[in-house]
């Protein structure tokens, strides 16, 4: 499975705080504002008309009326909302730590109630020690595990994404890595393509880290089978230590310990294994 190929959008990203911003401006008179376009990214400095507003040597059309919790990107027309429909709505959000999260018909699909998703990403990539190592991101949503590994200095991140709107979401997402870029020196492979498919094409011991984030049980059950697990097992060198977020199901209300459920599979497929954070840490044997 080649890589996917990811272009990553070059202009502003609105929230209609910014965009309350810069009108105000405009209408208080002041020639130029000053804040971030790219959600918390950096700091620039955009020029003010009557008619239209200019951001990195780019015309832009002011925006009409935008909505709380939505992230907008100028689609070479208008201002367009980061989502996309196709079967089920997937819509890139804002949150107050500037770093988004996404969206499945509503369900957030990243944690962000006590800190930026990338820091939870960071302390979770943590455990797995990636400097020096390859690393297989089992399930790249929107890069985050990718980012803090090439952040930490690993050698290599293969990394799968199965839904194309999620790939479409890191190209507007300026915290989602890119591939192509000179700050990831070659390291990261993404790549479109349904792991639990595609992990048997992999050599056996060729990755010495794993990260695994799968969507929830009801959502992709064989992300978490035991034919998966062995699959995982097989691919990591012995020694290798892998994370795998389950979160934290609220038993009386599922009937189920998946943590424990995980962690047991995890053991039958050759790891040995503890609980830690909201997930399992496991080491081939």
């Amino acid at each position: 499975m080649p890589p996917a190929p990811v272009p990553h959008y070059t202009g502003p990203l609105l929230l209609r705080e910014s965009a309350h911003a810069l009108l105000a401006a405009r209408e208080s008179g002041h020639p130029e504002w000053t804040g971030s376009l790219d959600l918390g990214r950096s700091v620039d400095t955009a020029a003010l008309g009557p008619d239209h507003w200019r951001w990195r040597g780019a015309t832009y059309p002011w925006p009409g009326a935008l909505k709380d919790r939505t992230i907008y990107w100028f689609d070479g027309e208008d201002w367009a909302p980061a989502a996309r429909y196709a079967g089920s709505l997937i819509k890139l959000v804002p949150t107050e730590w500037d770093v988004p999260t996404f969206e499945i018909d509503g369900i957030k699909m990243l944690p962000t109630s006590r800190e930026s998703p990338l820091d939870d990403a960071r302390r979770k990539v943590a455990l797995v020690e990636p400097r020096g190592k390859v690393v297989l991101d089992t399930c790249g949503g929107l890069g985050y595990f990718a980012a803090c590994c090439l952040e930490a200095g690993a050698t290599r991140i293969v990394s799968f994404e199965k839904n194309p709107s999620v790939l479409w979401l890191r190209t507007l997402n300026p915290w989602s890595p890119d591939p192509e870029a000179a700050s990831s020196g070659g390291r990261l492979e993404l790549r479109h393509g349904d792991v639990a498919r595609e992990i048997a094409a992999l050599g056996d011991g060729t990755v010495d880290a794993l990260l695994h984030d799968p969507p929830r049980f009801g959502i992709a059950g064989e992300l978490y089978s035991q034919a998966f697990y062995d699959q995982l097992a097989r691919v990591l060198r012995r020694g290798g230590t892998l994370f795998h977020y389950t979160g934290s199901p609220n038993r009386l209300t599922s009937g189920r310990d998946v943590p424990r459920e995980v962690a047991r599979r995890l053991e039958k497929a050759g790891f040995r294994v503890q609980l830690a954070l909201d997930g399992v840490l496991g080491v081939r044997r």
